[in-house]
């Protein structure tokens, strides 16, 4: 049994299908990666582990150490342990950074952290990720840069240590230092005991990172699984070539049922 299971998973969006037939595992950990062209439904994958109410699962199955998530809303899925970011963070207006990351610890481990305890830990994790310690009395995200935004990120899933992170293109709009302190942050987060699932289009954050699995998400299907060599390739020639293989293969099934009619 994996740690983190997808099985066969179908999503639509205002009916219309978007995912097919998902199989995914990840293992604890594990970093895994998703790539795929602009639509090919990548986002909404992650969207619907964290049961954003937009997508509908309408078959298959999502499981964490053998339990459905299916029936727990999105915050009971937080707690559970899976942690998401953005690729476009909202700002909130009148909740402080660590005011927002104190409430949320509250909620995650039943009891409230020690003022100072806290803002000493916030404080050591913000100077990691090269933030100034005023950030933490700033509103969550009200006036910050792209890549103040996603460092911001990074903060959270350092401070509340989930089981499962999901980053959706993280390293998106960033520069080349900014690349660097969040894998960064990315690396400090890894241990055996939790795992990544990680969107990007970019070389620079994996050239940080160590990585298990690749998987290639084409019209809502995943077409091909790897290891790093995937990712190379991809970045070297884009998703032609995968398009090609998944689609001689697809010929090679259809000729194969075919031919089981006949013998029928």
């Amino acid at each position: 049994m994996a740690f983190f299971e997808i099985k066969n998973l179908a999503v639509e969006v205002e009916d219309k299908e978007i995912l097919k037939d998902i199989n995914l595992s990840i293992e604890r950990g594990e970093t895994h990666v998703l790539m795929g062209p602009n639509g090919a439904g990548k986002s909404t994958l992650l969207h619907a582990i964290m049961d954003n109410p937009v997508y509908e699962v309408t078959a298959g199955d999502i499981l964490l150490d053998g339990e459905s998530l299916l029936d727990l809303s999105t915050d009971k899925r937080a707690k559970k342990g899976i942690f998401m970011s953005f690729q476009h963070p909202e700002a909130v207006p009148g909740i402080t950074v660590e005011n927002f990351l104190r409430a949320a610890i509250e909620e995650l481990k039943g009891e409230k952290p020690s003022l100072l305890g806290f803002h000493k830990e916030l404080v050591a994790k913000m100077a990691e990720l090269d933030m100034d310690e005023s950030y933490a009395s700033r509103y969550l995200n009200v006036g910050f840069s792209g890549g103040e935004k996603k460092k911001d990120e990074i903060l959270q899933l350092n401070v509340l240590q989930p089981q499962l992170a999901l980053l959706d293109e993280t390293d998106s709009g960033l520069d080349v230092d900014a690349v660097q302190v969040v894998s960064r942050g990315i690396k400090n987060f890894r241990s055996k005991d939790n795992s990544l699932l990680i969107i990007t289009h970019h070389r620079a954050i994996l050239n940080e990172i160590d990585i298990d699995r690749v998987h290639i998400l084409l019209d809502g299907r995943i077409a091909l699984s790897g290891g790093r060599e995937v990712f190379e390739r991809v970045q070297d020639e884009g998703f032609g070539w995968i398009r090609e293989q998944a689609d001689i293969e697809l010929s090679e099934e259809a000729l194969r049922q075919v031919a089981a009619e006949s013998e029928a």
